[in-house]
């Protein structure tokens, strides 16, 4: 069973990601790239799971986001990647995330993501659902 680093404690979501060989940059830690792909999943699953929905169901556009680099990762290491909604607006919403080492608990990397709402049908923007809405503040327990 993987050990939450106590920096996530207060995150209410944690994906896990583990450093393969195909992360690595020629210097031998994860490519800067591999960082947004991570957070990508971290993102989907948090919200699939928030949601009880379908990835084909999910109404959503990346419109922003934001990585700060704080120590390397290297092959082999286990990190956990903490995910929480930071604010809401009318039609978009923050999600704050702190990936973080197993083990000696490292932060390795914080981000910020902005997510749009939108209706792919109608390609247009619509408002953040009130479903979200309550589930965020169920599970972060806010009101």
């Amino acid at each position: 069973m993987p050990v939450v680093p106590g920096s996530l404690h207060s995150f209410p979501y944690i994906h896990w990601e583990e450093v393969h060989f195909r992360d690595l940059d020629a210097l031998g830690h994860v490519n800067n790239v591999v960082y947004a792909a991570w957070l990508e999943s971290a993102r989907i699953q948090y919200y699939l799971d928030l949601m009880g929905i379908k990835l084909e169901e999910m109404g959503l556009i990346l419109a922003e986001m934001t990585i700060k680099y704080l120590a390397p990762a290297y092959f082999g290491e286990r990190l956990a990647v903490g995910v929480r909604v930071s604010s809401i607006g009318t039609k978009s919403f923050v999600l704050e995330y702190v990936i973080a080492r197993e083990g000696d608990e490292t932060i390795i990397a914080t981000s910020t993501t902005v997510q749009v709402a939108y209706d792919y049908k109608t390609g247009a923007t619509v408002p953040v659902s009130e479903t979200f809405r309550r589930r965020v503040a169920e599970r972060q327990q806010t009101a």
